[in-house]
């Protein structure tokens, strides 16, 4: 009986990895076609001279939600005022700052508080007062109530907005200067509607950063956010390209993605209690355009828009994944029936079981892998040479897919100036499978089981990446840890409760 347990796991695993490899050549390929194309149809050059001086630009608004960010906030607003695009404005959404980020704001652009009908088109906690620059009309500053979330103050910038689309990001992103002509220019180009458009992301950790701009990209140089910086580059420019190409992206990342005003509002905005907010506003938009039963489309552009900082150690990329994953299970709780489901076209057909079979499982499936090597092991029952074959031919796959990243991100122009940089990447995926992968499945397993056994829900101890307040924890310094200490004791209860409501329902 042990034998044939073993034997009908070990054909499992071996056909598992075979699918996991043909989906990534599937998405090779189609991320190679879909940025020909995208190179041949977009350049900077002639979306520039086309919009610049038009008076048809569609209108951009910039949600930045921030949270006790007096350090740093008056440099991150004058970056995003720098933007080249002729028609967008700057919303910052004081979420219940306790220090002096409002007063800072106030003083430097001379703000005062304007009267206001407020319409609450999504749900968000209650306003204070909403601000208007005597001196820069692009600046609009809404202070409120603190949410617990970056999805709730979100959702008050989607309140206030007039524009046809917005972006949002968060308040300490580095964005290029020409992110936004390159983010619309999809809405104005594709026969039908585009909903949403997602750009690469990168890491600045080790970039060289000068008045809120990003002077010269570096790799970073220590490792964690090297991995991340790969992950990232193999996210966006082979994962969500080849998906792109097929009209099955599953997400626009939190940290800088183009929505379209009308179908988020009525797809209901974020969910202010989701750990998956990105991810869980695409599903309830591409719900609300399959139920109305109207085309659309969600696009990728291989160009790098934002920079935002990665964690630089374990403990801080340990929150990060464990909110990641119970995002995930959270998601796939909520909108479950849309899974093998026609009706939601190639997400339901196709996104959701590759997300499901890919990644929410891969983690198990893993684990499971480590077990039953422990096992064989300590039995004295594994076949070295069968585990040596299977693991070189996906190492050498891995380094492969490396090399061809490579290839891409240099067809679309590249990001670091020295050649010899791209050396890092390889020496990260060399280390990766046997440093950073087996770290990210017991994170991610330890999300998932936080979320079946409704473990307390904290917000406030998360990376920079997700919210202004999370900034902090990315820095990996002793003040930091106690920081962290301190705001998850402060986390409210009342939004525990409402979090581990949502998760029952």
């Amino acid at each position: 009986m042990r034998d044939i347990i073993l034997d009908y796991f070990n054909y499992f695993m071996i056909f598992y990895s075979t699918f996991i490899v043909l989906s990534y050549i599937m998405l090779i390929v189609l991320a190679i076609r879909g940025i020909k194309k995208h190179s041949i149809l977009h350049s900077d050059e002639y979306t520039i001279k086309t919009l610049k001086d038009s008076p048809y630009a569609p209108g951009i608004s910039i949600i930045a939600p921030a949270y006790n960010e007096e350090k740093t906030i008056l440099d991150n607003v004058q970056s995003m005022l720098r933007l080249e695009y002729p028609n967008y404005e700057v919303i910052v959404i004081n979420d219940g700052s306790k220090d002096k980020t409002l007063e800072l704001l106030v003083d430097e652009y001379k703000l005062v508080k304007v009267p206001y009908a407020y319409v609450e088109k999504v749900r968000t906690k209650p306003f204070r007062a909403l601000y208007k620059s005597t001196i820069e009309p692009r600046l609009i500053v809404v202070d409120k109530e603190n949410g617990g979330t970056k999805a709730d103050a979100s959702n008050a910038g989607i309140n206030v907005i007039s524009n046809p689309y917005f972006i949002c990001t968060d308040v300490d992103c580095i964005l290029e200067k020409h992110a936004l002509y390159r983010v619309i220019w999809p809405t104005m180009t594709e026969q039908v509607k585009v909903i949403a458009v997602s750009a690469a992301m990168r890491m600045n950790n080790g970039c060289v950063i000068e008045d809120g701009q990003m002077v010269e990209v570096r790799p970073p140089k220590r490792l964690i956010p090297l991995f991340q910086d790969l992950e990232y580059s193999r996210s966006y420019l082979i994962g969500k390209s080849g998906l792109s190409a097929m009209n099955a992206v599953q997400n626009v990342s939190g940290g800088f993605g183009l929505f379209d005003t009308d179908v988020a509002i009525k797809a209901g905005g974020y969910d202010g209690e989701s750990f998956a907010e990105d991810m869980d506003l695409v599903a309830r938009m591409i719900r609300h355009m399959c139920d109305s039963g109207t085309p659309y489309k969600i696009v990728q552009i291989p160009e790098t828009c934002c920079w935002t900082e990665g964690p630089n150690n374990l403990v801080v990329l340990r929150r990060q994944r464990i909110r990641w994953g119970r995002g995930l299970l959270q998601m796939f709780s909520s909108h479950r029936d849309m899974v093998f489901n026609r009706k939601y076209s190639m997400y339901g057909k196709f996104t959701l079981p590759y997300i499901l079979i890919f990644e929410l499982l891969a983690p198990v499936i893993e684990f499971s892998g480590y077990c039953m090597i422990i096992y064989l092991f300590v039995t004295d029952a594994v076949n070295w040479n069968t585990i040596w074959i299977v693991f070189t031919t996906i190492f050498l796959f891995a380094q492969l897919m490396t090399i061809l990243l490579i290839s891409i991100e240099n067809r679309v122009g590249g990001n670091f100036k020295k050649k010899s940089s791209y050396g890092w990447f390889l020496l990260a995926s060399i280390l990766e499978p046997f440093i950073y992968h087996p770290f990210l499945v017991f994170f991610n397993l330890r999300g998932y089981l936080n979320h079946i056994f409704r473990s307390r829900a904290t917000w406030g101890n998360m990376t920079r990446k997700g919210y202004g307040r999370k900034k902090k924890y990315e820095k990996g310094t002793a003040e930091a840890e106690e920081d962290a200490v301190k705001i998850e004791n402060e986390t409210p209860k009342e939004s525990n409760t409402k979090t581990l409501e949502n998760d029952a329902k």
